[in-house]
């Protein structure tokens, strides 16, 4: 799965347009960055910018926009509403998908560090990375803002993490770290502000101030008026949607509001959101009305019209949802079959034996999907219809995990290709000694996702519709073919790798689920095969 980063940088110019079109021209220019957003104030004269991409490339984006800010900044001239100490005042890094707080936390230690060195510029760490608790807080950093910093920035306390100790009147001082993603959301209520704002004191984690805490964890709020959709809206802050998700909010502020004899009338999200914060709602709902529901399409729906998030204006996933408005490169996947086959055999090593023992694996999976889908919802197999219900999101989830892989492999493959080429020996077989550790990751991913269909893969064999059997078996056979291919795929990459330890943990490692493929696949064809009549022998 592909690692997501939210970059949200501020900076400290919200209405020269050139500056500001400049800055984010520089940002576009990296590769592998997508800009999302970007919302100049003209009464704040700063400027907030939102782009995501992967770690690396986040880093990259941050530092152009430094880079440009440098030179077109000039902090002795800003005047603006919004308190502020650089020219590019904080750089938060947000974890969107498949990336830990730790490696945010990283990445924001990396930024700061290539800052100093390449532009000069004091740097301080807050958030998840600062380095003292007395500068935690954006608001501890920041205190004296601009006008005061060089005073402070000498103080042996307040000496940047990164950077010079001394004060830079043109730029000032940059701070970054790494924060949870926060949702602006809103809930909206058929009745006065007073309600509304009844109810926000309810559910947000201060409570009412009295030293009793209110119902959600994580959870800021207030309750206004729109004029505009003549509705009043109990407004929240959602700092980490896995503590409080837009689902528990959503359903707290009904209860809160059934108590107060008013209607809630669906719900509105302001920016974009994460997949997986849609996800989490679906899946209480999914779980909550017993529903089976495994296509991913489906469950952002289900959370949008559970959630009612269409109730102020069109909720548009492909626009609103930072997974989907991200163009993930997967050449191999939008190829079609023929394309394919022809591709892999050409003359070029990619796609090679990784991605096709991906691919196989997929089918396999998918084939025990269809006979999970064969049998669901038919009246002659109410009696399995628990057994069947278990396997479809399993193998459903392994086969789209497996596709994913096609197109990493031959990435993964190409990434040493690239170490090869790299000039400097020493240099060279450090890049060759991580690009085949990759190498070797990508097939071994394919090993373990695929396993996991093994359980499901025997439900629909023992229980799926009997008509079906010869798909199970062609599908485990695939699913076991997929797994051995993908293991030689490992030992060959593996026999590049001088790190014993490392070798002797994957070699382990893969030797076992090699194994209980085997195992496994001979379970599957032995169930299938006792629920089919064979024919008789021809006689001679």
């Amino acid at each position: 799965m592909a690692k997501i980063v939210e970059c949200v940088p501020n900076f400290s110019e919200g209405r020269d347009m050139g500056i500001i079109n400049a800055l984010v021209d520089a940002v576009k220019a990296v590769a592998g960055v997508t800009v999302l957003d970007v919302e100049p104030g003209r009464s704040t004269n700063r400027t907030v910018l939102t782009f995501v991409g992967a770690p690396e490339a986040c880093v990259q984006g941050a530092l152009a926009l430094v880079r440009e800010a440098r030179k077109r900044i000039d902090m002795r001239q800003h005047h603006g509403e919004h308190p502020r100490m650089g020219a590019v005042d904080v750089v938060p890094f947000v974890p969107v998908a498949n990336v830990t707080t730790d490696e945010c936390v990283e990445m924001s230690k990396r930024f700061g560090q290539l800052a100093a060195e390449m532009y000069g510029i004091p740097v301080y760490l807050y958030e998840a990375a600062a380095t003292q608790p007395y500068r935690k807080k954006l608001s501890q950093i920041r205190e004296g803002e601009y006008e005061h910093l060089s005073e402070k920035i000498v103080r042996p306390e307040w000496k940047p993490d990164f950077g010079p100790a001394t004060f830079l009147p043109e730029y000032g001082a940059t701070v970054t770290g790494c924060r949870f993603f926060l949702l602006a959301y809103n809930v909206n209520v058929l009745s006065t502000k007073e309600h509304a704002h009844r109810i926000a004191l309810n559910v947000r984690e201060q409570g009412r101030g009295t030293g009793q805490e209110g119902r959600l964890k994580a959870v800021k709020a207030i309750g206004w008026y729109v004029d505009e959709y003549q509705m009043a809206q109990v407004s929240m802050n959602l700092d980490n949607y896995e503590i409080t998700g837009l689902h528990a909010a959503f359903e707290t502020c009904k209860e809160e509001a059934a108590t107060l004899g008013v209607a809630v009338a669906g719900s509105e999200l302001v920016g974009v959101v994460p997949l997986g914060a849609m996800l989490l709602a679906a899946e209480y709902y999914i779980a909550k009305e017993g529903l089976m529901i495994v296509d991913e399409r489906q469950k952002v729906r289900l959370a949008i019209e559970r959630l009612g998030l269409n109730s102020c204006s069109r909720f548009d996933p492909d626009k609103r949802i930072i997974e989907y408005l991200i163009k993930n490169p997967e050449p191999l996947l939008q190829l079609n079959v023929r394309q394919f086959v022809e591709k892999v055999a050409s003359r070029s090593p990619a796609p090679g034996g990784g991605s096709v023992s991906a691919l196989m694996a997929s089918c396999g999976a998918a084939l025990g999907e269809m006979v999970g889908w064969l049998t669901y919802g038919r009246r002659e197999f109410e009696a399995v219809d628990a057994k069947i219900r278990q396997s479809i999101p399993t193998l459903h989830q392994c086969q789209q995990s497996l596709l994913r892989l096609i197109d990493l492999d031959s990435q993964a493959f190409n990434r040493v290709m690239d170490a090869l080429k790299v000039a400097n020996p020493e240099e060279r077989e450090k890049a060759k000694q991580l690009a085949y550790k990759g190498a070797v990751q990508a097939p071994l991913n394919t090993m373990e996702v695929a396993s996991q269909a093994w359980d499901a893969m025997k439900l629909a064999a023992q229980y799926g519709n009997v008509h079906s059997m010869s798909d199970a078996q062609v599908g485990a056979r695939a699913l076991e073919t997929g797994i051995w291919g993908a293991y030689k795929n490992v030992l060959i990459n593996l026999a590049e790798i001088t790190d014993t330890q490392f070798v002797a943990a994957t070699r382990t490692r893969a030797d076992h689920l090699l194994a209980e493929a085997t195992r496994q696949c001979a379970e599957v064809l032995a169930l299938a095969d006792g629920r089919v009549p064979h024919p008789a022998p021809v006689a001679k």
